[in-house]
């Protein structure tokens, strides 16, 4: 059986539309916001990589909200560009609506809550109200597009025959993709396929639609949940890069997708993703939020492919099928390797970005890197992939008011340590010593100094790029201020200049908190 849809034409039954809501609800992470230009590089890179559907932001909530979701429809070309809408929100739609209106495809996602929890103690609704708004709100989504989704909000937890109700409403009402959220980490996978079940089975016009599904990750199972929602019926999942999101996190892009991929056997599906590209977006949205992946991540983590066991890497030498269910090139991982050095010019540098996946870099972009470059080929003996997505990534942050330039240090046993730094802060360099408990503590001490903040620092990692005792050290730096927070990263062969670097891009992303309109919360 095939469907008809206002923007992918006939769909095929074993076609599965990837729904990515990364700068949406991922970005609803506490100390995950992105700026303007931040979102529209990771709607490019989401396009590249073959998404769908680009659910791009919530317009209503702030002016820079709809700035972002109407640039990335204006400049973002193949994907469906989404704007969310509250069902019942005054202005919502319109304003979803004109967002969207520049896309070569878009689409509006109204959502009103189901369940009776909600409707009780957050809309402070009778249930007939709410079926009255789903219509309403349809309706009114249908006179900016075609392309229409409605979701039914903590849908998980609503009662079966309300669900029904609502789901025929909206289809009634032009709705062409119907979502069921497990708003809040909830279900199990067999309550997930029940429910697509029941709706495909009882709701008149269910066939004639798509049926999403939209699964948070509070006890583990968004994966699964999705998964058994597509054997139940499901053609559109909702996902995100590195399964970022509120709380727990969404359902995975890259683990659904690898899942899909791997299992043809049991999962008879197909999508569009150009799976390796996967390495590189999940770096980037990384680079740009400030949140490193764990480890042990499946598909993107820096131990997907690793191998310590004994057992394990003697079945590796003699046939890689022994120990791994996918190549790592499959998914952008490869092995390190001396790619450039000291003696390198600018044209090979270039080349060399170009093939890693860089080449829409401006030429100021690409000549700072390559002077980083130069510095680090001067001090590290070897100079790998990895290096070089560390310098880069650290390049094209959007760093709005402070710059790091110069550190120098001295510290040991003996005496207090001194810190000499060296920012420029709204294009004006300036210079300060101080001494502190330690190299990063007086560095630190001096960047306060120098910028003076409230913030509060509440984490600092350091890790390693590659191997070696000339590696880059990679650090991450967690500042809180009045409850908000956020994560900065920063690289450099020198550990305590990689922390300076780290604190410097938490409190740019910190400057960005502070003048943005915080969206008001969503969870669908």
């Amino acid at each position: 059986m095939s469907i008809d849809h206002p923007s992918f034409g006939r769909i095929a039954d074993d076609r599965v539309i990837i729904f990515d809501t990364t700068l949406r609800d991922g970005e609803q992470s506490p100390g995950f916001s992105m700026n303007i230009p931040e979102k529209i590089r990771m709607a490019h890179a989401l396009a590249e990589l073959g998404v769908d559907v680009i659910e791009a932001g919530f317009p209503v909530a702030s002016p820079g909200d709809f700035d972002s979701v109407r640039q990335i429809a204006e400049h973002v070309r193949g994907p469906v560009i989404c704007g969310l809408a509250r069902t019942g929100g005054r202005d919502d739609i319109a304003r979803a609506g004109e967002a969207v209106r520049p896309a070569e495809r878009r689409r509006i996602h109204n959502f009103i809550s189901t369940s009776p929890l909600h409707m009780k103690y957050k809309l402070r609704m009778e249930p007939e109200t709410v079926l009255e708004l789903v219509t309403a709100g349809n309706l009114a989504s249908r006179q900016f597009t075609d392309d229409v989704e409605w979701s039914a909000e903590d849908g998980s937890r609503t009662e079966p025959e309300f669900l029904c109700r609502c789901v025929e409403a909206a289809i009634k009402a032009g709705a062409t993709t119907i979502n069921i959220p497990d708003t809040v980490g909830y279900a199990t996978p067999e309550d997930m396929a029940a429910i697509f079940t029941m709706l495909r089975e009882r709701v008149p016009g269910a066939d004639t639609v798509i049926l999403s599904a939209h699964n948070h990750n509070d006890l583990g199972l968004a994966v699964a949940n999705t998964i058994a929602s597509l054997k139940a019926g499901v053609r559109q999942i909702e996902c995100t890069i590195n399964g970022i999101g509120e709380r727990a996190g969404n359902a995975a892009l890259e683990e659904i997708v690898m899942a899909l991929r791997t299992r043809q056997d049991a999962l008879p599906y197909q999508n569009n993703i150009q799976t390796p590209h996967l390495l590189r977006v999940s770096r980037m949205l990384a680079t740009i939020t400030g949140f490193d992946v764990q480890p042990n991540k499946a598909i993107v983590g820096r131990n997907a492919f690793a191998h310590e066991s004994g057992i394990h890497q003697d079945g590796m030498l003699k046939n890689a099928a022994t120990y791994e269910i996918m190549t790592p090139e499959s998914v952008g991982w490869t092995k390190s390797s001396l790619v450039l050095g000291k003696h390198s010019g600018r044209a090979a540098f270039r080349d060399k970005l170009n093939a890693m996946g860089y080449g829409d870099l401006g030429d100021n972009q690409v000549q700072d890197a390559f002077i980083r470059f130069k510095d680090l080929a001067d001090r590290k003996k070897t100079v790998y992939d990895e290096d070089i997505v560390a310098l880069v990534d650290e390049e094209v942050r959007d760093h709005a008011r402070i710059r790091f330039v110069s550190l120098d240090v001295a510290g040991g046993s003996k005496r207090a340590s001194r810190a000499e730094l060296e920012l420029e802060i709204d294009g004006e360099v300036v210079v300060t010593a101080t001494t502190g408990n330690g190299p990063v503590d007086a560095a630190f001490n001096a960047v306060r100094t120098l910028f003076s903040h409230e913030a509060t620092l509440v984490l600092f990692s350091v890790g390693a790029v590659t191997e070696g005792t000339d590696a880059q050290a990679h650090t991450t730096v967690r500042l809180e201020e009045n409850g908000k927070m956020v994560d900065g990263q920063g690289s450099d062969t020198d550990t305590v200049v990689s922390a300076v670097r780290a604190y410097v891009h938490a409190l740019n992303k910190l400057l960005v908190k502070r003048t943005r309109q915080q969206p008001e919360a969503l969870s669908a």
